[in-house]
């Protein structure tokens, strides 16, 4: 039975640096780590304009005419 002998970080190589810093890190599971920032309500929003547009018969002109 062969012991394996104690190798300080430092002195390890790159590809066995790797393989022990794999091992350590876990995974985040369902969470997800990226940041999200709510849209600016009064930012321009062109994709919204478009959908008030299809739903209007006249788009935004049928609500004057009518």
């Amino acid at each position: 039975m062969k012991t394996e002998k104690f190798i300080a970080f430092e002195k390890l190589s790159k590809k066995d640096k790797r393989r022990l810093n794999n091992e350590k890190r876990g995974t985040w599971g369902a969470l997800n780590p990226v940041t999200r920032v709510p849209a600016n309500p009064k930012a321009y929003n062109r994709a919204k304009l478009k959908r008030r547009m299809d739903y209007e018969p006249f788009g935004v002109f049928g609500i004057i005419l009518i």
